[in-house]
């Protein structure tokens, strides 16, 4: 009889989370898919069905193909910037440094505050009557401030900055615990060959990160595909939809101009892309395990 209740007891338990995990994560993935294909506005339609039409309006509007550059150039600076400045970090504090713990505390304290505050805190430092741009003409080191944030031509780069900013010392603390996992036998025979240390890192350590990497890279591009509370604290998709990604787009689409259908069609496109990246690691994962045992 206890057997019995301890193999069933942990089922039960789990069950409510599981059930609403479906519900709620799933259903309504399946629900945004069905609007995708009605003429749904301000409220949800289902006695009118449209096929693709929702999807082929979307893709003749500018402002989407606006939207989708712009989550092009954010995801690759952000996660290339991020990237790079987090294994150099790592790199840094490998080195058994004095106060490396208070350093990785530093770096890493910016992930801990949400894109909503990053957000805020650098659209004040980028205000050109009161913030960087300010103290620099004050200094006398340029005549007028330089005005990035309401720059149609330069506002995304701004919301590059604050998400790098917000997400080096993340993929840092990635790269540290992957550089940590090295055998330290393999550096010192290096060593003993004669490499330099930055020879070591290039051709040995680093390539032996390749899963780190592409684990630090697939967060990351999930954080940017899906990107909308920086983008709206720091410049509400502005100057007019020069910063739009398409979280912000689908946004303003679905609740501030009733385009339900259309709104629901660009979170399908969405959807596709982190699909796009997550399948085929999820793919490989699966594959690979087999060779494992």
């Amino acid at each position: 009889m206890q057997r019995t209740s301890d193999n069933w007891l942990p089922k039960l338990v789990i069950a409510p989370g599981f059930i609403f995990g479906l519900a709620f994560i799933y259903g309504f993935m399946i629900w945004n898919g069905i609007l995708s294909v009605t003429a749904s506005r301000m409220l949800p339609r289902y006695d009118e069905f449209v096929g693709l039409e929702q999807y082929v309006k979307l893709f003749e509007m500018d402002r989407w193909h606006v939207a989708l550059k712009n989550m092009f150039v954010f995801g690759v600076l952000y996660v290339g910037g991020a990237c790079v400045i987090g294994i150099l970090l790592a790199i840094f504090l490998d080195q058994k440094i004095r106060a490396e713990g208070a350093l990785r505390t530093i770096y890493l304290y910016p992930m801990a505050l949400s894109f909503i505050v990053t957000g805020t805190a650098w659209k004040w430092m980028l205000n050109p009557s009161l913030g960087i741009p300010k103290l620099l003409q004050d200094w006398g080191i340029t005549e007028q401030p330089i005005e990035w944030l309401v720059n149609p031509e330069t506002a995304i780069y701004c919301v590059v900055l604050a998400g790098i900013w917000q997400s080096a010392g993340f993929a840092m603390a990635l790269f540290l615990a992957g550089l940590r996992g090295i055998d330290d036998s393999i550096i010192k025979a290096a060593q003993v060959d004669g490499a330099s240390l930055p020879r070591i890192y290039w051709r040995i350590i680093l390539p032996a990160m390749r899963p780190v990497f592409f684990s630090t890279v697939l967060v990351l591009s999930h954080l940017a595909i899906k990107s909308f509370d920086l983008v709206m604290a720091l410049t509400n998709g502005g100057p007019g939809y020069s910063t739009d990604v398409p979280a912000t787009f689908m946004y303003a689409m679905s609740f501030n101009r009733g385009q339900v259908g259309l709104g629901a069609a660009s979170a399908t496109v969405m959807l596709m892309t982190v699909a796009a990246i997550v399948v085929p690691y999820l793919y490989s994962e699966l594959r690979s395990k087999p060779h494992d045992r």
